[in-house]
């Protein structure tokens, strides 16, 4: 979801032009950046750990909910910024002396908060970790072929705790002895990571004081406001199907089909952020769905399904829903995967025709000399090669024996396989990556999935399938994360070792936070009702991709079949009109990976988040410049106000204050 288009990729080098040119990097500023060591500070951990709590029930929530999460890296940044500035007024008010709040200080919070809650996003606590409990077993048919009695594990902190320990880590090292080359020699852009460092180098400038200021003025405005509004709607909640959280907008029949305004301002927010694209495919999914196909095919009950089947049934109505959003996934996801591997393949080869004419040091001279100290400050500090590849060989040692005494059914040799696989897996992703700012984690989980689940076979195949989807996805999405941190550090003079081991420190507060924050969802809430508000709609799709996996078409539902075939046709065809038209015509073909996604969950997320569209669009319509400025500061309070609410209405559903 956290893709950027071309255009948006030149705003943001000309922005970072800019900033260069506003705060260029004198040689006395160069003397006053801090070692490594007291770049990461005690302030700086404790307001990352704080953070990282924060937006881990934040995502936590969309997992469960929608499964559609946001990138949410420039919004930890900015709340990073509004953390130490307020306390270091606070001491100053105090006559108390701090030390200067630094960018690299700002870079490390950063890097360290995002890690924490990106294992809340990837950890596989609302897709393949979820999948292996006994209710998705049982959503899954229990007389479905395939669907293995026994192939189940029910949550456990622990396990989970352990588990995400031993396949986290290892995503750090793969990648380190090649950072140099992706950042300086290859000089890839990592969008994301360019533009929360422009907005990391924009704070800490004169001009930018002022600006940031007026961010932090509208963040917490609309905070309070989201946190009073998420009471006031819990207050006046009487039940399930009670209260502005279910209000009939557009009416009784649109709000049985989903179609109803909820006012989440999590999903306000969080459409503020995403393009307006991805806003209008969600709505666009929705309607296809839920306004022309589930209705039409819940009146063909008693032809291609039983009468007598309930709709939450694989063989029911239930069954087109699952395998036809798979369909468009999969389409999207080889159609993606395919593009970056051609994108990365093709630029590899320029690169290195490029050096065999000798054209790098010329590329080299002919650098700013700003570049030019930002390479001398990402170079100097080096990272020892020899420590990533011990730390590398020592965590996958641990991973090859532990995982299997885990889940017997993943045998230890697939574990050698992936392991030796990784790193290559993992450069091609965080090279596509450094184009595109596609990360791609997922699509090579799926393959995994799938390839694993066909060798364990009948018996074995859906753990296996599951367990190893999350092996290769986490090693592989962590090391691409790394090099988005480490093109963060590079443009903001923040040292690479500070960067890795703030990383591995958010890392570590991740996979205990993560799952603690899972179960305060999972025993405070109905987690996997397919009728409820925590549907957890990619838990039932990835258990199912595994079947798929291990007993091929014969799970399918009656002419289910044929409508995956036209829905994985339309991904391709979707992808490559919007590839190969003008970009007047592309803008407007809708995204099939956001089609899928209200497939499953329903109709009201997507008017929530076309409504954060349009909130945008008036704002860029009336005041381009205000908007541009406020628009990160303004959903990044609605998110956090209502995300923190989270936390004192789940201790009262736990209490029974519901």
């Amino acid at each position: 979801m956290g893709t950027i288009s071309s255009e948006e990729r030149r705003e943001i080098e000309n922005h970072v032009r800019e900033d260069i040119e506003e705060a260029p990097v004198m040689s006395e500023d160069m003397s006053r950046i801090p070692p490594w060591a007291r770049q990461i500070t005690v302030r700086a951990i404790v307001a990352s750990f704080l953070i990282g709590i924060i937006y881990s029930v934040i995502v936590m929530k969309l997992n469960l909910t929608t499964g559609l999460v946001p990138n949410l890296n420039v919004s930890a940044a900015l709340l990073g910024f509004v953390f130490i500035r307020t306390w270091t007024k606070l001491l100053s008010k105090a006559k108390i002396v701090t030390t200067p709040f630094t960018r690299q200080e700002n870079t490390i919070i950063q890097t360290c908060a995002v890690a924490c809650y990106s294992i809340a996003v990837g950890g596989g606590f609302g897709s393949y970790l979820l999948g292996l409990n006994r209710r998705t077993y049982e959503q899954a048919g229990i007389d479905t072929e395939g669907n293995t009695p026994g192939s189940t594990k029910e949550p456990g902190v622990g396990w989970m705790t352990a588990f995400l320990f031993v396949t986290s880590f290892v995503g750090l090292l793969a990648l380190v002895p090649i950072r140099k080359i992706m950042i300086i020699d290859y000089k890839l852009t990592y969008p994301s990571g360019t533009a929360t460092a422009v907005l990391i180098n924009g704070f800490h400038t004169p001009k930018g004081d002022a600006m940031a200021k007026k961010q932090v003025h509208g963040f917490m405005k609309f905070f309070s406001v989201s946190f009073l509004w998420a009471f006031f709607q819990w207050f006046y909640t009487g039940g399930d199907n009670c209260g502005f959280v279910q209000f009939p907008t557009f009416g009784l029949q649109a709000w049985k089909n989903s179609f109803y305004f909820d006012f989440s301002m999590t999903y306000v927010g969080a459409g503020m952020i995403c393009s307006h694209l991805v806003n209008l495919s969600l709505l666009l999914g929705a309607v296809v769905s839920w306004g022309i196909m589930w209705p039409l095919i819940r009146g063909l009950k008693g032809e291609w399904f039983p009468a007598t089947l309930p709709e939450s049934s694989m063989k029911g109505l239930n069954g087109y829903k699952v395998f036809i959003s798979i369909a468009l996934i999969l389409g999207d996801g080889i159609y993606n995967f395919i593009k970056v591997l051609y994108f990365t393949t093709s630029n590899i080869h320029a690169n290195m025709k490029r050096k065999s004419l000798n054209t790098f040091p010329d590329n080299q001279k002919q650098l700013p000399l700003d570049d030019l100290r930002r390479n001398e400050v990402f170079a100097r500090e080096s990272i020892p090669i020899w420590l990533a590849f011990v730390g590398y060989i020592m965590f996958s040692i641990i991973s090859i024996v532990v995982i299997p005494l885990m889940f017997p059914e993943l045998k230890w040799y697939y574990v050698v396989f992936a392991y030796l696989l990784a790193p290559s897996l993992g450069f091609c992703n965080a090279y596509g990556a450094g184009l595109t700012d596609m990360n791609m984690a997922y699509n090579y989980g799926k393959v995994a999935l799938f390839v694993l689940a066909a060798l364990a076979g009948k018996n074995d195949g859906v753990v296996a399938g599951l367990v190893g989807c999350g092996l290769i996805k986490s090693i592989v999405s962590i090391s691409s994360d790394l090099m988005h941190d480490f093109k963060t550090g590079h443009l903001t003079l923040t040292s690479p070792r500070a960067m890795l081991l703030s990383q591995a420190v958010g890392t570590a507060i991740g996979c205990v936070v993560a799952p603690l924050t899972f179960f305060l969802f999972y025993k405070a809430f109905d987690v996997g009702n397919p009728d409820g508000d925590y549907k957890a709609p990619y838990a039932i799709i990835y258990r199912n991709m595994a079947i798929l996996g291990v007993e091929g078409f014969s799970a399918l539902p009656r002419h289910c079949l044929q409508l995956c075939y036209g829905f994985f046709a339309f991904a391709i065809a979707a992808n490559l009109v919007r590839d190969l038209s003008p970009k007047k015509v592309g803008r407007w073909i809708p995204l099939p990976m956001a089609m899928a996604v209200p497939f499953l969950v329903g109709g009201s997320f997507a008017i929530d988040m076309c409504m954060g569209s349009l909130i945008v669009f008036a704002w860029h319509t009336l005041n381009k410049n205000e908007a541009g400025l406020m628009v990160p500061a303004v959903a990044s309070g609605l998110i956090c106000g209502d995300g923190l609410w989270i936390l004192p209405s789940s201790i009262l559903a736990l209490l029974k204050g519901q």
